[in-house]
């Protein structure tokens, strides 16, 4: 299936505007206390939903569950399909009802909603957002559908699904609306909201030999990630994604498309940048700032087995001290995995370095490893080397010369540029026990505290494998890059972080319909042991914040751990735009004045 036809069996029927089908942006109206469901004496009539439809241009869809074929014949070819297609996230994406996790122990399962609007321009994404509000309906809003959390899935609920949304346009100098006194033109990138990176980095590094920061899962979606700060391969060098934000067109709770930067409705512009998705408008169109290309990017991977608890003991300790004295800085980014079988995990990247001067500087490290032989063998590697960054996402370049670091997307009529990194595959529509982060300070690479940070990586890696992340904190990256993402609305922890250490565990795929649902028993022992080994890590870093987007679902201290002493005015901004509450999330802005679920006032719930 070609992403790009994938709404093509939709009826088209005659374009009513938004404003004469429901009403104009004036005859706002606050939500009430609940919303309705589908039953409810106030849920709109099928007379209504059909003028939705029509405002849409026939685009109102009826989403069946992604595996709902499955349930009631698991031998038909529909559900044949499904099943062999799982593994592909670009399949996941192209379906209306997909998320590209299969929901998460005890948090959420994914439920299609009640009514979903393929949207193709601001005009739908504004006429759904309309109609949810007049008609007080659940509103969600997807592009790519990663979220872990499960935000862009909500039963009984009106979808806005910016799949169909993936223009991308290149500036060769592009000045911000507004802006021309104060922004001298900058060569930039005008990206639809439901474009994925992999779309982006084709357009911006593989056809036009620049660099756009984004993110390092190819399937991801450009909106989400922005809104969530968003960091990729090479943040250590260029910053967070959000930070290269030089304007955005945005539909908020009042139905009125707005244009937003620095010098227009800043204060949304900045919560944008970090606030979290889903809580302050549905974003439709993202302009970034692209930089200048690296010449070359590199990688080194490979597995190091140690033969006991005190080897193991000191081979991350000797790992710690080279990072901090050799890799911390902007030329390298990806991650380590310290591991409970006593291995260390090496799956790291570099910009700026060719193949020599990447072993130049690992040989220290690596001859440490070998002068032991009776302690240390690779199990994997060492591999070292490097391409011309321009071809770094090129999927089929890549093909050519017999690599399979990606995987390409096989179904006929698929674009040639989607692919998926193959170290991402268990990801795709994993079932999550257990996930939790913690940005790491700076101050545990000095001195005396290495030795603490190395303590803390092995306790915690008896319970779990622990991913240092290098690339998903600022510590160490150049001041304009630090500078700017302390202009977003990210938890300001990151700008000291050197590292985010992701600690997580689930099964293959469960989508309700599919046969073979996992061992709850030995899940929640899963999820237990990621509680367990955060609480190491959490010895030596308490105070420390945690990433909105790759979170623990239950931390009851979400404001302060996504946003820091940015919350109040996220809050602020927020109550300003959206004051009804009808961007909605878990654990998003303004998400405690409503139910978990986001159906019934907080206050109300209480008086009930």
């Amino acid at each position: 299936m070609n992403r790009r036809k994938v709404l093509q069996g939709v009826a088209a029927l005659p374009l009513v505007p938004w404003h004469r089908a429901f009403g104009s942006a004036a005859a706002f109206a606050p939500l009430g206390d609940r919303r309705v469901r589908p039953g409810d004496p106030s849920w709109p009539s099928a007379a209504r939903w059909e003028q939705l439809n029509q405002a849409v241009g026939g685009r109102l869809l009826r989403p069946a569950p992604l595996a709902g074929d499955c349930a009631s014949d698991r031998g038909a070819a529909a559900c044949t399909d499904v099943v062999r297609n799982l593994r592909n996230p670009y399949f996941i994406g192209d379906h209306v009802s997909g998320t590209q996790v299969s929901g998460w122990l005890d948090a959420w399962t994914p439920a299609p909603s009640a009514y979903a609007v393929a949207a193709r321009s601001p005009a739908d994404v504004a006429a759904a957002v309309t109609f949810a509000r007049q008609k007080n309906v659940r509103l969600v809003v997807k592009g790519g559908g990663h979220s872990y959390q499960g935000t862009s899935n909500v039963a009984d609920s009106l979808l806005v699904w910016t799949r169909a949304m993936h223009e991308i346009r290149l500036h060769d100098g592009f000045v911000a609306d507004g802006c021309e006194a104060v922004q001298a033109p900058t060569p930039a990138v005008t990206i639809e909201s439901g474009a994925m990176w992999i779309d982006a980095y084709d357009a911006v590094t593989t056809k036009g030999g620049r660099y756009v920061q984004g993110g390092g899962c190819a399937t991801v979606g450009v909106a989400g990630l922005i809104q969530s700060g968003g960091f990729g391969s090479f943040s250590k060098r260029f910053g967070m994604a959000a930070a290269s934000l030089l304007q955005a067109e945005i539909v908020t709770a009042d139905g009125v498309v707005r244009t937003i930067n620095a010098r227009n409705n800043a204060d949304l512009f900045w919560a944008v940048k970090g606030g979290g998705g889903g809580s302050l408008g549905v974003l439709t169109k993202l302009t970034l700032r692209t930089h200048e290309l690296p010449a070359t990017f590199g990688a080194v991977s490979g597995r190091i087995k140690a033969n006991s608890d005190s080897a193991f003991g000191r081979l991350i300790g000797r790992f710690v001290a080279f990072y901090a004295d050799s890799l911390f800085n902007p030329h390298w980014g990806e991650s380590v995995s310290v591991r409970p079988d006593n291995t260390l995990q090496l799956s790291l990247v570099s910009e700026s370095l060719d193949a020599a001067q990447q072993a130049d500087i690992w040989k220290p490290f690596l001859d440490w490893v070998g002068a032991s032989p009776g302690d240390y063998a690779f199990d994997e590697g060492p591999d070292i080397g490097s391409i011309p960054a321009r071809g770094w996402w090129d999927a089929e370049g890549r093909q050519k010369r017999g690599s399979k670091a990606m995987i390409a997307d096989d179904r006929p009529g698929a674009p040639g540029a989607h692919a998926w990194w193959a170290g991402d595959q268990e990801q795709v529509g994993a079932f999550i026990h257990g996930y939790d982060s913690v940005w790491l300070p700076a101050a545990l690479l000095r001195g005396h505290q290495r030795a603490r940070l190395t303590a803390a990586l092995v306790a915690a890696s008896r319970y779990m494998p622990v991913g240092l992340h290098f690339n998903k904190g600022l510590a160490g990256a150049p001041a304009d890059a630090v500078a700017a993402a302390r202009r977003t609305a990210t938890n300001p922890d990151v700008l000291d972080a050197f590292a985010l250490c992701i600690i997580a565990t689930g099964a293959a795929p469960q989508y309700p319909g599919l046969p073979g649902a996992a061992d709850p028993t030995r899940a929640h022992q899963n999820s237990v042991a990621v509680d367990k080994a955060t609480a190491e890590l959490r010895r030596i870093a308490p105070q420390a914040g945690s990433y909105v987007s790759e979170s623990n679902y239950f931390n009851d201290s979400w404001r302060q751990a996504f946003w820091g002493t940015n919350y109040p005015r996220l809050r602020a901004t927020k109550a300003k735009y959206d004051a009804g509450g009808l961007f909605i999330v878990h654990h998003g802005v303004g998400s405690e004045d409503w139910s978990a679920d986001g159906f019934v006032r907080a206050d109300v719930r209480s008086r009930d």
